[in-house]
């Protein structure tokens, strides 16, 4: 499987929503609504983890997603990610990293591959 690298630089494929989308699994759906919950102190049910991915066509995004700000910026620049952006880093996707670093690393390496 391709790597698929949501907008902030998140890997789809290390994401417990989209792999339990993908693999069609109740029980991965159940693990991460129960440690989303916890981690985010929310929540979150077993029913909601559903995402195709951020950058797919499909209306099946995780709630978050749908709203995301981030995402919302790639989509309306048309950019697959933050690091195709000229105003990378932006004040946005800087407080993103403070919860996510493992996103400003995977940016950076494709920014440099550029």
């Amino acid at each position: 499987m391709n790597a698929m690298i949501a907008c902030c630089g998140l890997s789809c494929h290390e994401c417990g929503a989209f792999l339990a989308t993908v693999n069609n699994d109740d029980e991965k759906r159940a693990e991460t609504a129960h440690n989303w919950s916890k981690l985010y102190n929310a929540d979150i049910k077993t029913e909601d983890i559903n995402c195709n991915g951020c950058l797919s066509d499909s209306e099946i995004l995780f709630n978050h997603c749908k709203v995301c700000a981030i995402r919302k910026c790639c989509l309306e620049k048309r950019l697959v990610n933050c690091a195709c952006c000229n105003q990378y880093v932006c004040e946005k996707i800087e407080k993103f990293f403070l919860i996510a670093p493992e996103s400003r690393q995977q940016l950076e390496k494709i920014k440099n591959q550029r």
